[in-house]
């Protein structure tokens, strides 16, 4: 677990010096700050942060890759894969190490829309419990998002071309799915809506305390870390 922690503050600490970092963060803020403003902070509208964290989720699914491409993509292109490799450290501390490192960043993100809660509840007053589950499902989903970030990054030396992977893989499961479930015809319908990230985000962001978020974000996120592993494993083999 010490390894992994070392490795984690190494990344976190290459994202808090990296001035892309800075402007994906930037864009995302501002892209959830335009929409908080227009859709909630406005007179007569109710105060509520659930139409602002379904906006994030979606902006998620197109600023996570940006944040991600880099992580194993950029060992591979500088040729410092090899000299990790060959450290003391496993694949598993490897990937956890990175995951933990980019979740850091995002927490922080996280905490920078803060800002948004306390000016609501200057001038309303918002439901905590829809904050508080919405917040923790926003952390649920982004953990999921950055592991299938992270996947991606494994497969390709190209960060442009671990984006667009990491993006289509979000797209189809936020986006296609969320689209199936509202007009595909039965039974598909439902297969999508079990399968649609925002059915169990939503939840979430209404408020709703639903193991099957939790099941579903957790699996999720387990398995596309283990997929990172194996690919990271079959590298040392090559």
């Amino acid at each position: 677990m010490r390894k992994t922690l070392i490795l984690a503050r190494r990344e976190l600490a290459g994202y808090f010096f990296s001035p892309m970092a800075y402007v994906i963060g930037a864009l995302f803020l501002l892209a959830s700050g335009m929409w908080f403003f227009h859709a909630i902070f406005r007179s007569g509208h109710e105060a509520s942060l659930r139409p602002l964290f379904e906006a994030m989720a979606y902006i998620m699914v197109f600023a996570t890759p940006l944040l991600t491409m880099r992580l194993v993509s950029e060992e591979f292109r500088s040729g410092t894969i090899e000299t990790l490799m060959t450290a003391p450290v496993t694949e598993t501390q490897v990937i956890l190490g990175k995951f933990l490192g980019v979740m850091g960043f995002y927490l922080a993100l996280l905490a920078g829309t803060g800002f948004f809660l306390v000016l609501i509840a200057v001038y309303g007053q918002p439901d905590g419990g829809v904050a508080v589950m919405g917040y923790l499902g926003m952390v649920l989903l982004g953990a999921a998002f950055v592991s299938v970030g992270l996947f991606a990054s494994t497969l390709t030396p190209y960060q442009l071309v671990a984006a667009i992977v990491s993006i289509a893989i979000l797209s189809v499961f936020a986006i296609m799915m969320q689209l199936l479930t509202i007009h595909s015809p039965e039974p598909w319908n439902h297969l999508a809506a079990q399968l649609n990230t925002m059915t169990y985000f939503k939840d979430f962001s209404r408020g709703m305390f639903d193991t099957r978020g939790w099941i579903f974000f957790g699996s999720a996120t387990a398995l596309f870390l283990f997929l990172s592993v194996k690919m990271l494993e079959s590298r040392r083999w090559r």
